[in-house]
């Protein structure tokens, strides 16, 4: 029996944040948690062709569900291809103030202002080496609010996690955090990426996580900084939650301000990851995130340029059963299109 089965359901009666640590609690009690993860399917193996990290599905948990990495071998066993943690300051802090987290239910959709509330590196560190799982682990590192140094903060996370974990990505595109989206302008950039460079010496792939409110003149801004003093990450993922606010949105708590995730954010992360890809031309791995729910969504950004793909917020709604889900349907879609291995669908679209 799977969380899923005992009682998502009951969870969603609770406040969201409420509700998040509830889930935290009981995957960390190990309660509901399959004791194997599902059969991985042959057409779904993928080897992303800059960093080399090998996934028997394309379908990854994003950073924001375990902050602290408390959970990654439970969730490792839900289906998902590889499992990212955090995102992780070098000090603890407590976020923003509460209530920092809202449900748009009837948009399918979540906006959260946590601030990166985490327990720290420390802490973080301790529950990486503790990983038991199968599928590879990522450690997302970001910079404390009221530190003086930020660049210094992502060096130090860097080098932290490191040793332990599989992959690392640098989040500089969390709209919670004042200031933070102001390191994908192109000088700040620069000296970013040429300080982490000499900083990882432990040859991991390292990504860098963009947002989505990038204009053609940005997007091409961050290419010519990751083709110079960036040539060494192993790519991107595009993209965090956005601030923009669709006219299409229902829910009464749709102008709180914070970030915008879940279904709504579908269409536009799938058009900025596009065009970092025709940009890119293939020189970096691209991982695709943002409003994905279901097989469908992931197909179209594989087909959109992405080599991998990740979700969290449809969880809110679906569950964690939802990564098998999309696995399931992404070997149908493949099958229908006559690809015989996932590879062979990247970019299609472009």
């Amino acid at each position: 029996m799977s969380l899923t089965d005992l009682g998502v359901a009951a969870i969603k009666l609770l406040p969201p944040e409420a509700a998040h640590t509830a889930t935290i609690r009981l995957l960390k009690a190990r309660l509901g948690v399959p004791i194997n993860p599902p059969e991985a399917h042959a057409t779904l193996a993928v080897t992303l062709p800059k960093s080399g990290l090998s996934l028997n599905s394309p379908v990854g948990l994003a950073a924001g569900f375990d902050k602290n990495c408390d959970v990654p071998t439970a969730m490792s066993k839900y289906g998902f291809g590889f499992v990212e943690c955090g995102t992780v300051t070098p000090r603890p802090q407590p976020g923003n103030p509460k209530p920092r987290l809202f449900r748009l239910t009837e948009d399918r959709a979540v906006i959260n202002r946590m601030g990166f509330n985490n327990e720290g590196l420390d802490n973080f560190v301790s529950n990486l080496q503790a990983y038991t799982g199968s599928v590879p682990l990522g450690a997302n590192v970001g910079a404390n609010k009221d530190s003086e140094d930020r660049v210094a903060d992502y060096v130090r996370g860097v080098e932290a996690v490191a040793p332990h974990a599989d992959y690392i990505t640098i989040n500089i595109s969390s709209p919670n955090t004042p200031g933070l989206r102001g390191l994908q302008d192109k000088a700040s950039l620069e000296a970013l990426l040429t300080a982490c460079g000499a900083a990882e010496r432990n040859g991991k792939p390292v990504f860098l996580k963009v947002a989505p409110d990038l204009d053609a003149e940005a997007i091409a801004d961050i290419c010519g900084v990751v083709r110079g003093p960036g040539a060494w990450l192993s790519g991107l993922i595009v993209s965090n939650t956005t601030l923009a606010r669709p006219e299409s949105l229902q829910c009464a708590d749709k102008d709180q301000a914070g970030g915008l995730s879940g279904a709504p954010l579908m269409d536009p992360s799938t058009d900025v990851l596009a065009a970092f890809a025709r940009e890119l031309t293939g020189a970096f791995d691209l991982i695709g995130a943002g409003g994905i729910a279901s097989g469908a969504d992931a197909y179209r950004k594989i087909r959109a340029g992405a080599h991998a793909v990740q979700f969290y917020s449809a969880m809110v709604y679906e569950g964690p059963g939802l990564a098998e889900q999309i696995n399931k349907d992404l070997v149908r879609l493949l099958q229908a299109d006559g690809f015989k291995s996932l590879a062979e669908a990247v970019g299609k679209d472009l």
